[in-house]
């Protein structure tokens, strides 16, 4: 099979283009390395440096390679980002996105496979429960709002143009290959900094001094197995949450963290950051169902601080 993904230079997209040429599949990645990196592109893949934004060339590479299946993790994924520049966010979320679904149209793509967020698209979801793919979605930020808008549209174009397509709903996926730099995710932020022995701040959930946010945190090979399940068409439901359903503070992650790399890091509150929801954890039963049991935080940061510490 033909397969393009958007995003392949970056922390996820990579690990599912590796995963892609394991299986045989032939892989074509298209990223505009604003983010990504171009080691983290296989050998073995063709790659396109293009921006999403600009749809010729998009329609250019798309057509010429003609895949069968889109993977599309490119995108901007920063909530912090989003609330400083939400023009931008939208213009590389929903316009890319666009012109991404009008080039599988006209070439005739099967099924596009869609990396969306569960973290940040049903808003707050209150103690005790878990957000469920039929949950009402109340997006808080406008990285939210752009993931959003880009399932709608998603929808019109199966309506209108009849291109399949999956939505995965991500929460907070980290592991091996994470960019610690910028805006990024807080275990590999964290894991970067324990390793230079250099302070960790944890961000207030409301109150400065407390444990921090609450997430659920799903280890990228999970991540990659519903990738690939979407791609074989072998997910039925239109979305699915991809995640592991545990309640983890930001407290309790800078604990596991320092316990695996070392103790020697400052550990210090923060203010609350624009944009950041207090809660959210989700619904995996309809993952768990399809794709079986996940890796356990405790595991993924093992195997996550181990790839730090060899770096």
């Amino acid at each position: 099979m033909r397969i393009l993904v958007t995003g392949g230079a970056g922390f996820i997209g990579s690990h599912i283009a590796d995963a892609a040429l394991e299986r045989g599949h032939e892989v074509l990645v298209l990223d505009d390395l604003s983010s990504g990196k171009r080691s983290n592109v296989p050998a073995a893949a063709t790659f396109a440096e293009v921006d999403l934004r600009d749809g010729k060339r998009v329609a250019e590479v798309v057509g010429s390679f003609r895949p069968e299946v889109i993977s599309h993790q490119g995108a901007q994924t920063s909530v912090a980002v989003s609330t400083r520049e939400p023009i931008r966010d939208a213009d590389i979320n929903v316009i890319g996105g666009i012109h991404l679904a009008n080039a599988a149209v006209a070439h005739k793509v099967k099924r596009l496979v869609f990396a969306s967020t569960g973290g940040a698209i049903y808003g707050e979801v209150p103690e005790g429960t878990r957000a469920k793919e039929g949950d009402r979605t109340t997006p808080l930020s406008p990285y939210a709002c752009s993931k959003l808008s880009f399932e709608g549209y998603l929808r019109y174009f199966a309506h209108e143009h009849g291109l399949a397509s999956t939505v995965l709903r991500y929460a907070n996926v980290y592991g091996p290959r994470q960019d610690p730099h910028g805006e990024a995710g807080v275990v590999a932020i964290f894991a970067q900094r324990i390793k230079a022995k250099q302070p960790i701040q944890i961000n207030a959930k409301r109150e400065h001094g407390d444990d921090g946010c609450v997430r659920d945190y799903v280890y990228v090979a999970d991540v990659v197995r519903a990738n690939l399940a979407a791609i074989d068409g072998k997910i039925e439901q239109p979305i699915i949450n991809v995640c592991t359903g545990e309640a983890t503070t930001t407290k309790m992650l800078a604990d596991a963290l320092l316990q695996e790399l070392g103790k020697g890091s400052e550990v210090k509150p923060g203010p609350r950051r624009a944009g950041d929801l207090e809660r959210s954890v989700l619904d995996p039963s309809d993952f768990h169902g399809k794709l079986g049991p996940v890796t356990s935080l405790s595991d993924g940061l093992k195997k996550t601080a181990r790839w730090f510490a060899e770096q």
